[in-house]
């Protein structure tokens, strides 16, 4: 049985359940509530020391950090996110790196929360996550080339990454007109079956709950 240990609007389980549906597997997923606390409790702590989701029990290991999981699920799986040769493996890491260890970092919500509440009133989180959320996302549209998905005609590892970004800019009311490839691109994800159902609103409601087919 794979359990995945996650929450519904993090954007790092988010990544994991698109990754997981883009491999056809079935799993089981268990909530962390970040909002009452629940990923420093004891119980969670000893899956992960870190305190973060998700967390992923899978061929009788237990896996942290999103981008190691997913490259996990890649390499046994055949999910084939990433090119065989190494400068476009590069390219595509930068860009996927660009969203998840710049952008994210900064945007999460015990960051933004510090940051807000050490401000002397002059941030809000809006202004706080529009800011850089808008900055980095500019500078990924720079980044991208062209093709139907972020790295060409086929979905990959940047993908993967865009889209729970994407999600947190319009929940962050970010302007993304000067985004054109960003919006186009992450249209065609959202009609794909793994990322439509990995989407937080279906997780909300309890759809990874049981153990259930993503595809």
């Amino acid at each position: 049985m794979i359990v995945l240990h996650d929450y519904w609007r993090s954007s790092s389980s988010y990544r994991v359940r698109i990754a997981l549906g883009l491999a056809g597997l079935e799993w089981t997923s268990v909530s962390v509530n970040l909002q009452d606390g629940e990923q420093r409790s004891k119980e969670h702590l000893e899956r992960n020391p870190q305190g973060l989701v998700p967390v992923l029990e899978i061929d009788g290991r237990r896996m942290t950090q999103s981008l190691a999981i997913i490259e996990y699920l890649d390499e046994t799986r055949g999910l084939r996110l990433l090119p065989k040769e190494s400068a476009a493996r590069a390219r595509v890491r930068a860009l996927a790196h660009a969203i998840a260890m710049e952008i994210h970092p900064v945007c999460n919500l015990g960051v933004a929360k510090f940051a807000v509440a050490n401000s002397n009133g002059g941030l809000t989180t809006q202004s706080w996550m529009q800011h850089f959320i808008s900055s980095g996302l500019l500078a990924f549209e720079a980044m991208l080339g062209e093709g139907a998905y972020c790295s060409g005609d086929s979905v990959g590892l940047a993908d993967i990454c865009l889209t729970p970004q994407v999600y947190n800019a319009h929940r962050w009311e970010v302007d993304l007109s000067k985004m054109p490839k960003v919006v186009a691109i992450a249209s065609r994800l959202s009609q794909i079956d793994a990322f439509r159902n990995a989407h937080p609103d279906r997780a909300s409601r309890g759809g990874f709950a049981t153990k259930r087919s993503p595809k």
